[in-house]
């Protein structure tokens, strides 16, 4: 069953502009969506769904043939129909060019526009993040949830065997891959252009909302510790006190009853 609310604020889009809809899952990424709806400061509508053995309600295939969350809905003034936007990367980068492009990083060094490495390191940085979030960490840390679910699920008689296949998973894959990764933002972060304090620089970027669910999730369940990685857990520290993460946040729990992102 989903629940939509009309949600906005006062600087917003208001009559002949599109209309946005997100269709928020619980326990899903869309909650990066909502975060960035949020800082762009506009009218949208909010629908969610809670899932149904694990997986998203057979509804959501209405709006999107795979059903997944998030996705988006936009309908221009006029437009016969909505243009339906699934996968949080093109989500991200589409609303970003349409509602605020503030939030990507200039591409081109100035004098240099058009040319082959004109680019400014901000703006690399900025696209390779926006495919390094589901390309190279997600995997891994969606692996650990399904490790962690086969612990859990698994029947007493075979649990023995589970433990042993999922901890020697992730001593000889997990782990490795993992620190790996956690090094690398380390020092992405230390090695921010600008005076850094983002991935990409002085200021928050796209980016960085969209790496904010994977990593808020390794925090404390998949070895990302302030030990370990300081500035990297600093910096994750620093966006979920964000304003507008903490107003997606709210709207949840009035909506909701609760937020609840990965238990």
């Amino acid at each position: 069953m989903a629940l939509a609310v009309q949600l906005g604020q006062k600087a917003a889009t208001g009559e002949g502009k599109p209309k946005v809809i997100l269709y928020w899952l619980e326990k899903s990424r869309a909650q990066r969506i909502l975060w960035l709806l949020e800082e762009l400061n506009i009218d949208y509508e909010l629908k969610t769904y809670k899932r149904e053995n694990m997986l998203a309600p057979a509804e959501l295939k209405k709006v999107h043939p795979l059903g997944k969350s998030p996705i988006v809905s936009i309908q221009a003034e006029g437009a016969a129909e909505p243009l339906v936007l699934a996968e949080s990367g093109f989500i991200i980068e589409y609303l970003i060019e349409h509602f605020r492009p503030s939030l990507a990083p200039e591409r081109y060094q100035k004098g240099k526009e058009g040319q082959v490495q004109g680019e400014t390191e901000e703006w690399l940085r900025y696209r390779y993040l926006m495919h390094y979030a589901e390309g190279s960490l997600m995997p891994y840390l969606v692996t650990v949830l399904l490790l962690r679910t086969i612990r859990e699920k698994s029947p007493f008689f075979i649990k023995p065997i589970a433990n042993a296949i999922a901890g020697n998973v992730e001593s000889s894959f997990l782990k490795p891959n993992l620190e790996n990764n956690f090094n690398f933002l380390e020092n992405q972060i230390k090695s921010a252009p600008d005076g850094g304090g983002y991935l990409c620089g002085s200021k928050l970027t796209g980016a960085d909302i969209f790496l904010s669910f994977p990593l808020s999730a390794a925090k404390g369940r998949a070895g990302l510790t302030e030990e370990k990685y300081p500035a990297l857990c600093a910096y994750v520290d620093r966006l979920e006190a964000m304003e507008g993460n903490k107003r997606a946040i709210q709207k949840i729990i009035e909506v909701e009853g609760a937020y609840n992102p990965f238990d």
